[in-house]
């Protein structure tokens, strides 16, 4: 044994899957991908390394001490790893524009890098799962994002969530009517960003301790506060910033975004107009929007919206953009922690497992097992040779369903036995019947 033995073990913030937790991801992720099918998205792949003058300039200071940095010893490109799959997309929009049809609509399936503090459904390399729709401008292209997001939750199995929706060019317009100063703006969004988790008060104390006059805070409050948990938040606004240019062109995309979400057949009770949620990165242009669950408190499950100027940073001309990112690692979490996994999900994709009597009878075992592959059937071969009883305690600890096995006596009357664990049901069958005894054994 080497002196040199290497303890083993991981950075910080990133995980492996074993077999077990690896059925779970792929049967989270062939849900999601079905969705984003059954809208018409269609795949998308970049490269997990990006120059690093695509990626910066784009997140907002905060997100861009989060970006790795990637540069390999002597060359000649600044490399970083991706923050996200939105930016990327820009820039696939920009340099393949003569093959990309408008409207574009793509998805992407792909783990992202930030230099996060790791904790409970936050960790430094992590799956994002996104949609966008690129060259909409009309808010239908936004409910049609959101749609993804509420049908997707629904397949699989979520109860309660709430899809929390705002516009950013409401936000700037209530902070100018509340008279904060530009340069402050940037401050006023992070503390409302809070809401949630420290109150009113919180937020009030925050902002005045950020230097924002007392004034401004309390008519920046009562937009907020008042208005918080009014059935006819668009219209209260209305009445009080109606003739801001800004609120108004905000509250009409609000209220059609509205109106798109009831024609799409989108229940109203997973949708919550929320003038306190913000959103972190800088290039929000339009509508925003968020997925939250109250149980488990484990922050947001989705998070988006529209950014008309993003693309603009890669061509001469921009275009509309609207999308939403999946927050997949949480959603696995959620679903771990709440059981919503179907029965048939189990820790192994083994359907058989196809035993052997002995040295003798391992030819014919071989075949069996060819046999069922070859009709759909996933098997497996018992490949060690064990004691009958230690291969059926195997294929039990494994999760497997059924147990094939035939003895001299069986092979030599051309049937084979089936075993079902679960329940202790037990047939003999002739061999040539194989896979359909095994199909109808499995339902």
């Amino acid at each position: 044994m080497s002196a040199n033995r290497i303890q083993p073990r991981l950075p910080k913030g990133m995980r492996d899957f074993l077999p077990a937790d690896m059925i779970k991801r792929d049967y989270v992720f062939g849900v999601v991908r079905d969705v984003f099918h059954l809208y018409g998205f269609e795949p998308l792949s970049t490269p997990v390394l990006e120059l690093r003058e695509t990626l910066y300039g784009k997140y907002g200071e905060d997100a861009e001490k989060l970006i790795y940095n990637a540069q390999h010893p002597g060359g000649k490109e600044e490399l970083a790893l991706r923050y996200d799959l939105t930016v990327p997309l820009a820039r696939v929009v920009a340099m393949h524009e003569s093959a990309i049809m408008l409207p574009f609509k793509r998805y992407q399936l792909a783990p992202v890098y930030r230099g996060e503090r790791p904790q409970k459904g936050r960790y430094r390399e992590f799956y994002q799962c996104d949609v966008d729709i690129v060259g909409v401008a009309d808010v239908s292209a936004d409910a049609e994002v959101l749609g993804v997001v509420v049908s997707t939750l629904r397949r699989l199995g979520f109860p309660n969530f709430t899809v929390k929706i705002n516009n950013r060019k409401l936000l700037s317009a209530m902070g100018q009517y509340s008279g904060v100063p530009d340069a402050q703006l940037g401050d006023l969004y992070r503390s409302i960003d809070k809401f949630d988790k420290i109150g009113a008060d919180g937020v009030r104390d925050e902002l005045i301790q950020r230097g924002i006059d007392a004034e401004a805070v309390a008519r920046m409050m009562a937009l907020l506060v008042d208005n918080h948990l009014n059935a006819d938040k668009l219209g209260i606004l209305e009445d009080v910033m109606g003739g801001v240019d800004s609120a108004a062109e905000g509250i009409r995309e609000l209220r059609d975004l509205s109106a798109h979400l009831n024609d799409a057949g989108v229940p109203r009770q997973f949708v919550e107009i929320d003038f306190t949620m913000v959103r972190g990165l800088g290039y929000y242009t339009g509508p925003i929007f968020e997925t939250v669950v109250t149980e488990p408190q484990i922050g947001s499950l989705s998070g988006g919206g529209r950014y008309d100027g993003l693309i603009g940073m890669f061509r001469k001309e921009s275009l509309p953009t609207t999308g939403v990112s999946l927050g997949i690692e949480r959603i696995i979490d959620v679903m771990d922690e709440l059981g919503l996994y179907p029965a048939h999900i189990g820790g192994t994709v083994v359907q058989a497992l196809v035993g052997v009597f002995g040295p003798d009878l391992r030819p014919a075992a071989t075949a069996l097992t060819a046999q069922l592959r070859e009709a759909g059937i996933r098997a497996e071969l018992m490949l060690q040779d064990r004691k009958v009883g230690q291969q059926f305690n195997y294929a039990d600890k494994k999760g497997i369903p059924l147990v094939v096995l035939q003895g001299p006596d069986e092979a030599a009357r051309g049937e084979v036995k089936v075993k079902r664990l679960r329940d202790g049901v037990e047939v003999t069958v002739a061999a040539v019947v194989l896979a359909e005894t095994v199909r109808s054994m499995l339902v």
